[in-house]
């Protein structure tokens, strides 16, 4: 097990970037998720860790070593692929020992180790097996079995669930977690799934066109993200940005987001805010902290009425949306408490949990 640490990373195609100078650094034993649109440059730090992209400029090291110009055999790394990649002629047995075999290792240290994983990853019936005989769950698990039998110092998965069905994606989310924490080692994952960052990361890197926009533990990162395009991607359904202006409101501040729509912004927050009155900014609520009107457990919730123009059911919550100054605003509300398609509601917004925009710098301030 080793922490792994990226310098000053470049990566260009002919003049076009890839990634743009990131710095990080991965704990020893730490669950890190990479996540961010198509196009961002996680894949393509993904690939220059393992050795499969040449690096334009900056450093990678494992533990103390600089590996730069290290073959992807020698780096002591396993990769987990989007596709499985298992050899269709071969068992499962000989799918996960195949690795093992080529390094000439001793045949009963094979067995063990094969057996082993089998075990972690509960498909000891499916050893004899081949690939086409097995679901696509089974053959995630083999791919991974094949990379544990390893016993690298990390472990790299490329979007490893993309292919598998909303409800196995789930229950494989929960495998991996269980198998980190069995399997103690360093793993670097990458995704474009927020859902799967939030449940399996000891930290979250957010990438954004080459560059890292942010990087923090799930909650941190759900609580107080640096960037609209943090906010935005994170949490779901993603967060409401709506125009509105800052505005002295008596003693205090205000947050005026249309002629029949003015919040009092929290105490706390007045003096971080105070050199941007008047002008115009954008206010970040997300759809949970803004619902039906529901009693007030602190100074800080606020109600105010809008019209319903769409309702969509999920079961558990009903989904209000509603147009503010021209901008579809998503709230979170118990089903038996919304109004029908048309008619005025009454919401509570949270303001403890608003977040002031600046829209020339894209930064929350």
């Amino acid at each position: 097990m080793a922490e792994i640490l990226l310098k000053d990373l470049y990566k260009t195609y002919d003049e076009t970037p890839a990634v743009r100078g990131i710095d990080l650094n991965i704990a020893e034993n730490e669950f890190v998720v990479l996540v961010g649109p198509s196009g961002c440059g996680k894949t393509t730090t993904l690939r220059m860790i393992a050795g499969l992209e040449h690096i334009t400029a900056g450093e990678i090291f494992i533990g103390d070593r600089l590996i730069n110009d290290v073959p992807p055999r020698d780096r002591d790394i396993a990769m987990v692929f989007q596709n499985y990649a298992l050899y269709p002629h071969m068992t499962v047995y000989e799918n996960m020992s195949f690795g093992l075999r080529l390094r000439k290792v001793k045949k009963d240290e094979i067995d063990k180790r094969v057996k082993n994983a089998a075990d972690i990853l509960n498909i000891e019936e499916l050893l004899l097996r081949r690939p086409k005989q097995l679901s696509g769950g089974q053959r995630q698990r083999v791919a991974m079995g094949r990379a544990i039998v390893r016993n690298p110092v990390a472990f790299l998965f490329d979007e490893p669930l993309s292919n598998l069905d909303a409800k196995l994606r789930v229950q494989m989310r929960t495998e991996i977690k269980r198998i980190h924490q069995r399997v103690q080692t360093t793993v670097v994952y990458v995704t474009h799934d927020q859902v799967e960052a939030m449940t399996l990361a000891d930290r979250i890197v957010v990438m954004n066109d080459g560059i890292i926009e942010q990087v923090a533990s799930p909650q941190e990162m759900y609580d107080s993200p640096k960037t609209r395009f943090v906010a935005g991607f994170i949490g779901s359904p993603s967060m409401n940005f709506v125009p509105c202006t800052l505005t002295q409101n008596g003693a205090g501040l205000g947050i005026k987001l249309s002629d029949d729509i003015q919040l009092n912004v929290p105490v706390g927050r007045e003096q971080r805010y105070r050199a941007h009155i008047d002008r115009d900014m954008i206010l970040g609520i997300r759809p949970e902290h803004l619902t039906e009107r529901r009693q007030h457990t602190n100074d800080q919730q606020q109600d105010f009425g809008c019209k319903v123009s769409v309702l969509e059911p999920m079961g558990i919550d009903t989904m209000v949306f509603m147009d503010i100054s021209n901008v579809e605003v998503c709230a979170r509300a118990a089903p038996d408490a919304v109004n029908n398609p048309g008619e005025t509601m009454m919401f509570t917004i949270d303001m403890q949990n608003m977040h002031l925009i600046d829209p020339s710098t894209e930064t929350v301030l």
